[in-house]
């Protein structure tokens, strides 16, 4: 039977791997399998990167090339435009984007795109992993029906799983290896097949009952991180009422030993996950006749942050008698968060808007963001020193890479610290969220 062969391949590191989107999940991923002895094939859209893997170079920076280039060299992991090849895999694992559109409903067509691929090649003892973030259900009502369309059984002819991915850009701790993986199977020889699969390269591997369960863990795990940062977030709104400093107050919290952790304000959320996972449950649930109003409202607050920034920003600015209008203000840092180059969904772009908007002069640094589009132009990175000797208005410190130098930058004439990168200065010219 070609789906209990297909196990023995899996065991024994030789089946072959398809990874469809080399971006932060799938690349990572596509090394790790093929660092454990896999032949791996990567998939995208994108002739660029495709060009650069197999070239042995990385342009994620959780990559190291080094890595890439051992095992291109190897002929473990090559990259392609060609969808037909998903013919010769015995695992074609979906790992592309899944964004929300304007009116906040998830936007599958990337999956669909690649579902599609996939379906146009599908052979009997294949093995269908999907793990881009989505609503659950999507699996069952998705994929499966793409899949099936041809004739092929699920479960008799080939296996498909559901396994959420967990990266975390920019920690050097937790990694694909070592971050535990979800699985769950539309049966239990999916389950069996996938969890043999992952645990070939992941430390550990954590099967549940069906492919919803497995959807679900995924958005649980980004939601409750999303409300507790609203959650934080409308605490520092509250706190600057009140003329209480916030990250103090935090800090003597997390001393407790129980029943507490910490989450930290911040100028929005960012990233592809975050920001748009919680959408994604509320509009199933929605579809289901449940009304997920503890998530919308902490969606609110953390969509509001940029705005209050802005404010902040202009209240620093009239604290020296100047207008937000015709100021130059300058961010250090527009990437979503510490150490990475991904602009997705990033506050800061928000910000930048809304400060064009009122008026002002805009400017950035970021040692991870060489342009960005903005007001229909291009704005370049401006060099640390360059940006520090030519000064500003008013500096924004909206993301905390760990490559800027806090003292230099606590030194400007007048500072908004968005992430508590400024936390020992204690210089009246510093505002704090």
């Amino acid at each position: 039977m070609e789906v209990a062969a297909l196990l023995d391949r899996i065991r024994a590191k030789q089946a072959k791997i398809g990874i469809i989107g080399l971006g932060y999940v799938g690349l990572p991923l596509a090394v790790e399998f093929a660092r454990g002895g896999f032949e791996v094939v990567g998939f995208d859209v994108d002739a660029d990167k495709v060009g650069q893997i197999n070239a042995g170079r990385s342009y994620i920076p959780d990559v190291a090339e080094a890595a890439i280039a051992a095992v291109t060299a190897s002929g473990r992991l090559r990259a392609t435009t060609d969808m037909t090849q998903l013919a010769h895999v015995d695992v074609a694992d979906v790992c592309v984007p899944t964004p929300l559109r304007k009116t906040r409903d998830p936007d599958l067509s990337y999956v669909v795109q690649a579902l599609e691929a996939v379906a146009a090649q599908l052979r009997p003892g294949q093995l269908v992993v999907l793990e881009s973030t989505t609503y659950p259900g999507t699996t069952d009502e998705v994929a499966l029906p793409m899949l099936e369309a041809r004739g092929l059984r699920v479960e008799h002819d080939f296996l498909l799983a559901f396994s959420p991915e967990r990266v975390d850009p920019g920690n050097p701790t937790f990694i694909t290896r070592n971050i535990p993986k979800v699985v769950g199977g539309s049966g239990p020889a999916s389950t069996e097949a996938a969890v043999a699969l992952y645990s070939q390269v992941v430390a550990s591997v954590v099967s549940v009952s069906s492919t919803r369960v497995a959807e679900m863990v995924k958005l649980l795990e980004n939601t409750f991180r999303a409300v507790n940062i609203g959650l934080v977030n409308e605490v520092a709104l509250m706190c600057h009422k009140m003329n209480i400093d916030v990250w103090e107050v935090i800090d003597a919290a997390k001393t407790k030993p129980f029943g507490f952790m910490p989450f930290y304000p911040g100028p929005g959320l960012g990233g592809h996950c975050i920001p748009i996972d919680p959408y994604l449950l509320s509009w199933k649930a929605r579809q289901n006749g449940f009304e997920c109003r503890f998530i919308e409202l902490a969606g609110q607050v953390n969509g509001s942050m940029p705005e209050y920034v802005v404010q902040r920003i202009a209240a620093a600015l009239n604290s020296v008698k100047k207008a937000l209008n015709g100021s130059k203000v300058h961010l250090f840092g527009v990437a979503y968060k510490r150490d990475v180059n991904d602009l997705r969904e990033s506050p800061a772009l928000d910000i930048l808007e809304l400060l064009s908007r009122e008026g002002a002069i805009v400017s950035y640094t970021d040692p991870y963001i060489p342009t960005l589009a903005h007001a229909g132009r291009t704005l370049e990175s401006i060099p640390f020193d360059r940006a520090i000797d030519a000064g500003c208005d008013c500096a924004v410190v909206a993301t905390d890479h760990t490559a800027f130098d806090y003292t230099r930058i606590a030194a400007m004439a007048l500072v908004v610290d968005t992430r508590n990168a400024l936390k020992s200065s204690m210089r009246p010219s510093i505002f704090r969220l």
